[in-house]
């Protein structure tokens, strides 16, 4: 096997423990993703230990090594293993030839509990051996904001395959749909913030597949908000993810045309709709939610909307949040021909025809959770300074946490200041004027996070 070989096989088995170390978690034990995942994890075990009798995977220098091979981080999940494996207090891991599919789900399921640093140091397996580390949890590694990118970034690829599939195969990947929600939707249990600052990247070029991710992760940030977890939480954030894989049969003269479209070509488009539930319906594997919030993610509590004539009672809590995710990331996506609006603007939009379009407690509580300025957004202050907005305040979301990074002169500060906004004394600044461009500055916000 050359070197090239194993440094790749190496980066498999890594991601394949990454994998099932996140199904464990994300789903009960029976579930049929948790065994083929661990299926999959044994299977490359077994191409390992067809050149080595053992394996030992261990963090050196706060990288990963199998063996003596050194695994960049490289994939959404492999700064996330390492927390997790600090967090276990676990150094390296030791694997030898003859492990069963057994043993491996009960470490990884042991690793993925609740609390895996004390059930880890009472497990014994014959073909598992692990080595402590002498750190204090408090030491263990944060995911950083360039792995939330990275997961960020894979989640618009999937998208493109998604949409691929879909368009050549006439069915989408669920599989791959659904491994890329689960790794989003545990980061939005663990840390909505970065993620949905990240729905903020505005490009025009992928707008399609963008917007697939960013109405996923708005919804699930709704669905979590709410007190959704779990297999549901998953299952809405995928009918998210295919909310518009129906515009796939859409002609693309008519999806990509810059001008408004005529009333001939707005039919036409609406009927990704319809065509949407039709696919996600016949697709093996696919929730039933998701055609559902496909048929109905532009319908209104009104009964205005469409598909023309499917005026419901009473819409699917699963479309309701969806629909407002959608409209909002629709309206602040620049593209070719739009410009982004203001999330105030928006906000009057989910409020418009005396707000019985949405519902009016869900459009409050998105506003609660993205706030009037979004995390990630360069604003200018009262006071002229420019700042970055670290955090949404809920009970005021006019005024968040930021953090200072020009003076009202437009020089850089030398010690970059935060200040909530909500509780600013005299003196301070105390509301934001106007988002402003980052480009004028030169900066990207969301290093600041």
């Amino acid at each position: 096997m050359s070197a090239m070989q194993k440094a790749r096989l190496a980066e498999e088995l890594l991601r394949r423990f990454a994998a099932a170390l996140r199904a464990v978690q994300l789903y009960a034990p029976a579930h049929p993703l948790v065994g083929r995942n661990i299926t999959a994890l044994s299977d490359t075990l077994d191409l390992v230990h067809a050149a080595a009798p053992m394996v030992a995977i261990g963090i050196v220098g706060g990288e990963l090594v199998v063996g003596d091979i050194p695994v960049p981080r490289a994939g959404e999940s492999m700064g996330k293993l390492i927390g997790q494996l600090h967090d276990a207090g676990i150094e390296r891991i030791v694997i030898d030839k003859g492990v069963t599919a057994d043993e491996l789900s009960q470490f990884v399921q042991t690793l993925g509990g609740r609390d895996a640093q004390q059930a880890t140091k009472t497990l014994a397996l014959r073909h598992i051996r692990v080595g402590r580390l002498q750190l204090d949890k408090s030491e263990a590694p944060s995911v950083e904001m360039k792995d939330y990118r990275r997961l960020y970034n894979e989640a618009v690829s999937v998208a493109s395959r998604l949409w691929d599939s879909a368009q050549t195969e006439g069915m989408p990947d669920a599989d791959a749909g659904r491994n890329i929600v689960d790794a989003l939707a545990h980061e939005v249990s663990h840390n909505r913030t970065a993620l949905l600052a990240l729905t903020a990247l505005k490009s025009y070029d992928t707008y399609t597949f963008t917007h697939m991710v960013n109405v996923s992760i708005l919804t699930m940030g709704q669905a979590r908000g709410l007190g959704i977890e779990g297999p549901l939480l998953r299952e809405i954030g995928l009918a998210a993810l295919m909310h518009d894989i129906g515009k796939v049969r859409t002609p693309s003269e008519i999806l990509n045309k810059t001008d408004k479209l005529t009333d001939r070509e707005f039919d036409v488009l609406r009927r990704h709709t319809v065509d949407g539930a039709e696919i996600l319906r016949r697709t093996p594997e696919m929730p039933a939610l998701a055609p559902v919030v496909a048929f109905e993610h532009h319908l209104r509590l009104d009964g205005t909307g469409y598909p023309a004539g499917a005026s419901r009672p009473s819409l699917n809590l699963g479309t309701m949040i969806c629909g407002i995710a959608d409209v909002y990331d629709a309206m602040r996506s620049q593209r070719i021909y739009q410009e982004a609006f203001p999330t105030d603007r928006i906000l009057a939009v989910l409020q418009r025809n005396d707000g019985k379009q949405f519902d009016q407690n869900l459009v409050r509580r998105f506003v609660q959770l993205v706030g009037i300025y979004p995390v990630g957004n360069l604003v200018r202050l009262n006071t002229g300074e420019i700042a970055v907005v670290l955090k949404a305040y809920a009970p005021d979301p006019y005024r968040p946490r930021v953090r200072i990074l020009f003076d009202n002169g437009g020089a850089r500060v030398e010690r970059p200041i935060e200040v909530n906004l909500w509780e600013a004394r005299e003196g301070e600044p105390q509301s934001i004027q106007a988002p402003v461009d980052p480009a004028q500055y030169d900066v990207d916000p969301l290093s600041y996070l």
